[in-house]
């Protein structure tokens, strides 16, 4: 398909008329099937406040999914730094990394996630992380997991250090992963307009570390795929109308094709899905691999992370199991 890694970014998306438990399933039936197929790692996503989104507690998930499977990566895509403590992070990931060693991955966010109102939810605080606080908090929980001397050890967590990862879809985290030698995962998902100059900070910022000799730049990219491009698109319209609702403050769990189909965009509706969607891997096997390869070779991505929101789980494992044919 592509000469680099393939990956999977799930969010456990709930159905309309569907339960979080069947959601959660359905995530857990995922990460066995793309075990199975080959690919490299599979990520949860950490959101709150909606709806069509199941995946608010990553670490209580991906234990359940690790669990779940034996060989693939499991990870977060990511851990919002601004809605934990650090030290809560070292032993949850810490703990992860102590019952499966070498498979879990950290990633790390900078945003909330989440509107103000459920971020002061989590965290008493409505402020979020700022460019001098975030860099601080980092380094706060990397020196949990090196178990640096100090009053407080983490426990697990001092010595069970995972794979960590800095997450951006802009040029602030691009930097701040380059200065620390750390692996980088860009959300061209929804910010595909970011992607390039992001991606050059990142390999510009670069430093050698204990973690890297080289840059390591993952591209997560939107992917649907089916028989035929026609399918492809009727598929990614529940997708499209869930981005438009997130926009517009009204959240709900995922519609069906026909439901999307049928629903009454105005044109700037309609400008706002296509702009949304446009750069990601829609349309047949071979549309989509067309779509991985020049996205590939713009971006140099060492990794692609593919991340498929279709109602009916029967069509998101084979949507995974196309992109391979």
């Amino acid at each position: 398909m592509t000469d680099v890694p393939l990956s999977v970014l799930d969010l456990a998306p709930v159905a309309a008329g569907a339960t979080t438990g069947a959601a959660l399933r359905h995530t857990t039936e995922l990460a066995r099937r793309v075990e199975q197929l080959g690919y490299h790692r599979f990520w949860v996503a950490e959101h709150h406040n909606m709806p069509a989104i199941a995946s608010a507690a990553p670490a209580v998930l991906l234990a359940h999914l690790a669990a779940a499977t034996a060989t693939i990566r499991v990870g977060s895509g990511g851990v919002m730094l601004p809605n934990h403590p650090p030290l809560v992070v070292a032993e949850q990931f810490g703990t992860l990394e102590a019952l499966h060693p070498g498979r879990i991955d950290l990633g790390i966010g900078r945003a909330p996630g989440t509107d103000q109102a459920t971020a002061l939810a989590l965290r008493r605080t409505m402020a979020g992380l700022t460019a001098e606080s975030f860099p601080q908090e980092l380094a706060a929980l990397i020196s949990y997991f090196r178990g640096d001397p100090g009053a407080i050890t983490a426990t697990p967590g001092a010595g069970q250090m995972p794979a960590i990862w800095l997450l951006g879809s802009s040029g602030f985290s691009a930097q701040l992963a380059g200065a620390l030698g750390l692996p980088f995962s860009f959300a061209h998902h929804f910010s595909a307009a970011n992607t390039l100059p992001a991606l050059a900070l990142y390999r510009q910022h670069f430093r050698a570390s204990q973690w890297l000799d080289r840059p390591y730049a993952m591209v997560a990219v939107n992917v649907v795929c089916a028989e035929t491009d026609e399918r492809a698109e009727w598929l990614s319209g529940p997708a499209g109308l869930s981005f438009l609702r997130l926009r517009t403050g009204r959240p709900e769990p995922m519609a069906s094709p026909q439901d999307a189909a049928a629903y009454p965009y105005t044109d700037l509706e309609r400008d706002f899905v296509r702009q949304r969607l446009a750069g990601q891997a829609i349309g047949s096997p071979q549309t989509v691999r067309r779509a991985l390869a020049d996205l590939r070779e713009r971006t140099g991505a060492d990794e692609l992370m593919l991340t498929t929101m279709v109602y009916d789980i029967e069509d998101r494992v084979r949507s995974f199991e196309l992109v391979l044919t």
